[in-house]
C-alpha cells in the first residue's frame, strides 16, 4: 500500500494546538507527516511536541545548515504528495498571495509543486475584511485548495465564521483528494463552479434523529448520530449542489457549504421539508421516531409507587412517503432502512411502500449508529449493490457521486 506524505505547515495562532490532533488522524491512516512550525506558530505548540507526534523532526528555520546540506528547502517543498496548512492565519495567506517568500513556511510553497490545502483560522472580522477575502480568492485562483473555516465562538469572546475546521474535517478533504474525490472532481480548484456536476441543483436532506417529548424532561429518541447524513450534505455541497439540511437535534458542526435546518420532532422535520420545497433530489437520512406520545404532560410525571403510568402513542407523519408522492415530487427521492435483521429483504419491502427510487439500508445491529465506518446495500428496481465497509465520509462521496450520475 502506497503512504502518502504530507508536509505539514503549522501557522500561529491559538488553534495551532488542533495540528496535534491532526498529526495522529494522518498517522493512523497510516500517512507520513513532515512539520514545519513557523516561528509564531511556536508561541503555541513546540517542535518537541509535534516532532513526538509525527516521529520526524520538525522544520522551523530556512537558515538551519545542517538540513539545507542534507535536504534543501527545495526537496522538502517536493518530497510530499500534499502540503497542508493547519492553520492558516491571516498573515500567513496573506503573504503567500502576494507571493512573498521570508521564511521556511512561505518559501516552501513558493517552491512546491505539488497541491496545496489550506485550513484557515483567524479572528471572524478579518476573515470577513475585504483584504482577507481578496487574499483567499487570489489563493483560490492560484490553484491552492482553501476550506471554509468553522462557525462558532472564538477564544476572543467573538462568535461567527473563522474557527480553524475540526481535525477531522481537515482529514475528510485530505481523504477525498487521495481518493480522487476532490471538490471539483478532477477540476483544478479554481475552475468555474459550472464544471461542478450538481452545480445549479438543490438537494434536500434529513439527518439525525428526532425528540418526541413525553413530558419536559423526557422523550422518545433513537441511537442515530446524524454523522453519516452529515458527511451526505457536505459531499453533495461539494459537488455544487445547493444543499438544504434539515437536522434533528445532533452536535455536529455544519459541513461548509450547506444550508441548516434545526428541528427536534417528526412533525417539525416534516413542515421543514415541505417548506424547503421544490428539490431536483431529496436524501432522507434521518431517523425519524415512528411513534410520539398521543398526549405531552405539562409538567414532569412523578413516580406514584403504584404501577407505571401508561404511554398512549400515535404514528408520526411517513416524511419519506409523503415526499415520494408529493405533486412537485423530486426527480430523485432516496430513503434510508437501518435495519437489525433481513436488511436487503426489508429494503426492498421498503421501496415498494414508500414509493421512493432507491432505500440505501444497512445493518445496525452493531456500532454503526455513532460509530465511523458503514456498510451499505444500495437497493433498487434495478437490483441490489452492496458496498463494501468504508468511513462513513467515503460512503457520503460514492453516495453523491451516484447521485450527481442520476440527474445528470
Amino acid at each position: 500500500m502506497t503512504t502518502h506524505k504530507i508536509l505539514l505547515i503549522v501557522g500561529g495562532g491559538i488553534a495551532a494546538y488542533k495540528a496535534c490532533e491532526l498529526i495522529r488522524l494522518m498517522r493512523k491512516d497510516g500517512m507520513a507527516v513532515r512539520c514545519v512550525l513557523t516561528a509564531s506558530g511556536a508561541q503555541f505548540v513546540t517542535p518537541m511536541t509535534l516532532a513526538a507526534l509525527s516521529e520526524q523532526p520538525v522544520h522551523t528555520s530556512l537558515w538551519d545548515l545542517k538540513d539545507e546540506a542534507e535536504m534543501g528547502h527545495i526537496q522538502l517543498s517536493r518530497e510530499a504528495d500534499l502540503v497542508v496548512i493547519a492553520p492558516a492565519t491571516a498573515d500567513l495567506m496573506a503573504r503567500m498571495a502576494a507571493g512573498i517568500a521570508d521564511d521556511l513556511a512561505t518559501t516552501l510553497l513558493l517552491a512546491t509543486d505539488k497541491p496545496v490545502l489550506a485550513a484557515p483560522a483567524m479572528n471572524v472580522r478579518m476573515w470577513q475584511h475585504a483584504a482577507a477575502r481578496r487574499n483567499v480568492a487570489q489563493l483560490k485562483a492560484d490553484g491552492i485548495t482553501v476550506l471554509d473555516p468553522d462557525e462558532g465562538p472564538m477564544a476572543c469572546g467573538e462568535f461567527g465564521p473563522g474557527r480553524l475546521p475540526e481535525p477531522e474535517a481537515i482529514m475528510a478533504a485530505v481523504r477525498r483528494h487521495f481518493t480522487g474525490h476532490s471538490p471539483l472532481a478532477g477540476q483544478p480548484d479554481f475552475a468555474d463552479a459550472t464544471h461542478r456536476p450538481l452545480f445549479g441543483k438543490h438537494v434536500l436532506l434529513t439527518a439525525g434523529p428526532t425528540r418526541e417529548p413525553i413530558d419536559p424532561v423526557r422523550y422518545i429518541a433513537n441511537r442515530s448520530s446524524g454523522k453519516q447524513g452529515f458527511a451526505i450534505a457536505g459531499a453533495l455541497a461539494a459537488l455544487g449542489a445547493r444543499v438544504t439540511l434539515v437536522a434533528g437535534p445532533v452536535n455536529l458542526a455544519t459541513p461548509a457549504g450547506v444550508e441548516r435546518i434545526d428541528v427536534e420532532t417528526a412533525r417539525e422535520m416534516a413542515a421543514a421539508v415541505k417548506a424547503a420545497m421544490p428539490a431536483d433530489a431529496a436524501v432522507m437520512v434521518a431517523a425519524v421516531a415512528d411513534w410520539r406520545a398521543e398526549a405531552s404532560a405539562g409538567q414532569k410525571i412523578k413516580k406514584s409507587g403504584a404501577a407505571p403510568p401508561a404511554l398512549a402513542l400515535t404514528e408520526n407523519p411517513d416524511i419519506l412517503a409523503t415526499l415520494s408522492i408529493a405533486p412537485d415530487r423530486p426527480r430523485l427521492v432516496v430513503g434510508f432502512a437501518a435495519e437489525t435483521e433481513n436488511v436487503i429483504e426489508h429494503a426492498r419491502t421498503k421501496l415498494a411502500k414508500k414509493g421512493c427510487d432507491w432505500i440505501v439500508a444497512n445493518d445496525v445491529s452493531g456500532d454503526v449508529m455513532g460509530g465511523a465506518d458503514n456498510s451499505i446495500h444500495l437497493v433498487t428496481a434495478a437490483g441490489v449493490e452492496s458496498w463494501e465497509k468504508l468511513p462513513k465520509d467515503q460512503v457520503a462521496v460514492r453516495l453523491a457521486r451516484k447521485i450527481a450520475d442520476a440527474l445528470a
